[in-house]
């Protein structure tokens, strides 16, 4: 009789959890300078069909610069530059790495009734400032629970793998 009671206990509880995966595509040579400038670009906002997810850029560039914020004061999130072409405008003098995230995949739905779930799926590329160099370069991958009665979306996804990444980084 337990058993009946317990078995329905864990399906609900493990569709209580969202799941993350970290595939990391270029592992750094040395763990980055404490205290050293950020500079991070605002990558275009994330798209999934048809639909643009405003401002999904702009969120993403925030969980970017609020886990790195835990290793430095001096973070500048940009919107002037994107991707490379942010390396010729940086200054070298204040920002030694320069953090690059690409949406690759955003997608909001109404999981408490289609039980599909929210997805995103980042990329975060790190290079040195000065020399334009590749120093480490992951995809976070997200899946929202489906026991969410409302209210979740992918920018909610965002903070725990971005945090754990950036941690494993320092």
């Amino acid at each position: 009789m337990r058993g009946l009671v317990v078995i329905p206990m864990v399906v609900l509880l493990s569709g209580c959890t969202a799941a993350y995966q970290l595939q990391v595509l270029k592992i750094p040579q040395s763990k980055l300078d404490r205290g050293k400038g950020i500079f991070i670009s605002t990558p275009k906002n994330g798209w999934f069909e048809k639909i643009e997810y405003k401002n999904s850029g702009k969120m993403t560039a925030n969980a970017v610069q609020a886990a790195f914020a835990r290793f430095s004061n001096n973070i500048y999130i940009s919107e002037e530059c994107l991707g490379l072409q942010c390396l010729k405008i940086i200054p070298t003098d204040k920002y030694a790495y320069f953090v690059e995230p690409e949406i690759l995949h955003w997608e909001d739905r109404a999981t408490e009734w289609s039980g599909r779930p929210d997805t995103i799926e980042v990329k975060i590329t790190i290079y040195e400032a000065k020399s334009g160099a590749e120093i480490a370069s992951s995809v976070l991958n997200g899946k929202s629970k489906w026991a969410t009665f409302g209210g979740d979306h992918p920018q909610d996804l965002l903070p725990e793998p971005v945090n754990k990444y950036v941690e494993s980084l320092y």
